[in-house]
C-alpha cells in the first residue's frame, strides 16, 4: 500500500500531474541538449575553430554526464526530488549565465566550462526523470510514457535550431564571406559584435529556469520509493542485490553510450555532415531541427504501436535495423540525398532511449537510483563518438567514417533488444 503523499506505481494508468510536471522538465532538457548542433557552427565561426574543437561542444557538455551521474545520486538521496530537481535548474541556469557571460568575451575555455556547468544540471534532472517516469506506472508501458517525454524534448530541440539560427545565426553566410576579406581589425570588431549576440539569449533563458525551480519547490510533485516500485522477484536467499548482480544493467549502460553516441551524431553532426558535400551554413544550420522532426515522428509511431501491437524489446530490434539501413543509405548517396538519410536516422533512433532505459533498470529494486545514474553515465557517448568522428573524417572520408561508427553502435543495441536486456534476469523478471 503507497505512502501518503507518494505516487502508486502500481496504478493502470500514471498519474497526469506528475507526468505534466516530468514533461516540463524533459521540454528545458531538450531545449539545452539539441541547442549543441547550432552550437557547433556558433563557435566554429565566433572562436575561429576547426571542426576538432569545434566538437568540444558536445564533448564538454556531454562528459559532464559521465562525472556527475553518481553524485547526482547521492544528491537525491539527500534532498529528496523535488528538491533535487530544483537544484538541478539552478545549476542550468548558473551554467548558462556562464557560457553567455564568456562567449561575448570570446573566451572559449570559459564557454566549454559554462556548457559543463549546464551538462551537470542536467544530469541532476535527467537521473531523476528518467527512472521517476519509467516506474509511476506499470513498466510494461514505460516506453509509451518515455515517448510523450520524447516528444516534450524533442518540441523543444526543434524549436532550440531554429531560435538559436533566428536569433543568432541570422546571416551567417554573408558574416564568413565578410570575414574571407576582412583585414584583422575589422575581423575582431565582426567576430565580437557576432559573439555578443548570445549574451542576452542565455541570460534570459538562465532568469527563466531561476523562475522555474521555484515553481518545482511549490508543485505537487510528490515522491516514489524506487525501491518498492521497481522490486523484481526476491532472491532466493533474501540478500541485497547491488548493481553488480545485474549484468542486464551493465548491457543497457554500454547500449546507452552508443545509442547517445548515434542520436548525437544525426542530430549535432549532421551540420557538419551536410558541410562536407560543401552545403551552404545558411542552410546546414537548420539540418539539426530536421532530425528531430524525424524523431518526433517516430515517438508517435512508438506511441500506437508500444505495448499495443509490439513490445519495446522488440521495436528496440526494429529500430536497430532500421537504423543500420540508413546509415548504408547514407553512405552511397552525396548531397542532400544523403543529409536526408542521416536526418530520417532521428526516426529509427526515436523509440531507443525509451526503450532502452526501462529495460535496463527492470528489477534493480533497491538499487534502482545507482543503476539509472549508471545510465545517466552512458550518455557519456555523446562526447566520445562524435569527436572520433570530427577527428578521423580528417584523415579518411567522411562518408565512409559516419558509417565505420554507426553501423557497430547499431548492431550492438540491435543485440541488446533480442538477447542483452534479460541476461542474468529470472524468466519472470525478463518478460
Amino acid at each position: 500500500m503507497p505512502i501518503a503523499g507518494t505516487v502508486s506505481p502500481s496504478a493502470n494508468r500514471a498519474p497526469l500531474g506528475p507526468v505534466a510536471i516530468i514533461g516540463l522538465l524533459f521540454f528545458i532538457m531538450g531545449f539545452f541538449t539539441w541547442i549543441n548542433g547550432p552550437l557547433i557552427a556558433f563557435v566554429k565561426l565566433a572562436f575561429d575553430l576547426d571542426d576538432v574543437n569545434a566538437f568540444l561542444v558536445p564533448m564538454a557538455f556531454y562528459l559532464s554526464y559521465f562525472f556527475l551521474a553518481l553524485p547526482s545520486a547521492a544528491v537525491f538521496k539527500r534532498t529528496g526530488m523535488k528538491r533535487g530537481m530544483a537544484i538541478g535548474l539552478l545549476v542550468i541556469a548558473a551554467g548558462a549565465m556562464v557560457f553567455g557571460q564568456f562567449v561575448s568575451m570570446r573566451l572559449y575555455p570559459g564557454a566549454l566550462t559554462g556548457l559543463f556547468v549546464i551538462g551537470a544540471g542536467l544530469s541532476l534532472l535527467q537521473t531523476a526523470a528518467n527512472p521517476y517516469i519509467s516506474i509511476v506506472g506499470p513498466i510494461e508501458s514505460a516506453a509509451q510514457r518515455i515517448a510523450w517525454m520524447g516528444i516534450c524534448n524533442k518540441v523543444a530541440g526543434i524549436l532550440a535550431p531554429l531560435l538559436l539560427g533566428a536569433v543568432v545565426l541570422s546571416d551567417v553566410g554573408g558574416l564568413a564571406q565578410s570575414l574571407k576579406t576582412a583585414d584583422a581589425a575589422t575581423r575582431d570588431i565582426l567576430l565580437n559584435a557576432f559573439a555578443q549576440k548570445i549574451h542576452t539569449p542565455y541570460m534570459i533563458m538562465a532568469g527563466v529556469l531561476a523562475v522555474l525551480a521555484v515553481g518545482i519547490l511549490r508543485s505537487p510533485l510528490p515522491d516514489i520509493r524506487a525501491a518498492e516500485a521497481n522490486r523484481g522477484e526476491p532472491a532466493a536467499t533474501g540478500a541485497k542485490r547491488g548493481v553488480l548482480a545485474f549484468p542486464h544493467l551493465w548491457l543497457g549502460v554500454l547500449c546507452l553510450f552508443v545509442y547517445v553516441g548515434a542520436e548525437v551524431m544525426a542530430g549535432d553532426a549532421i551540420g557538419t555532415y551536410g558541410a562536407g558535400f560543401n552545403l551552404p551554413a545558411d542552410q546546414t544550420k537548420f539540418f539539426t531541427s530536421f532530425t528531430l522532426v524525424a524523431m518526433l515522428l517516430g515517438y508517435v509511431a512508438g506511441l500506437v504501436l508500444i505495448p499495443k501491437y509490439i513490445s519495446q524489446q522488440r521495436y528496440l530490434a526494429v529500430s536497430a535495423s532500421l537504423g543500420v539501413v540508413l546509415s548504408l543509405c547514407a553512405w552511397t548517396t552525396q548531397g542532400y540525398v544523403s543529409v536526408a538519410f542521416v536526418a530520417a536516422l532521428g526516426f529509427a533512433n526515436a523509440m531507443m532511449w525509451p526503450a532502452i532505459f526501462p529495460l535496463a533498470i527492470r528489477s534493480l529494486g533497491e538499487a534502482t537510483e545507482r543503476g539509472a545514474a549508471l545510465l545517466i553515465m552512458g550518455i557519456a557517448g555523446g562526447a566520445i563518438i562524435p569527436q572520433a568522428f570530427a577527428v578521423l573524417k580528417q584523415h579518411y572520408d567522411f562518408q565512409f567514417v559516419f558509417l565505420a561508427l554507426m553501423a557497430p553502435c547499431y548492431l550492438y543495441i540491435l543485440y541488446y533488444g533480442l538477447a542483452g536486456y534479460r541476461v542474468g534476469l529470472r524468466e519472470g523478471d525478463a518478460e
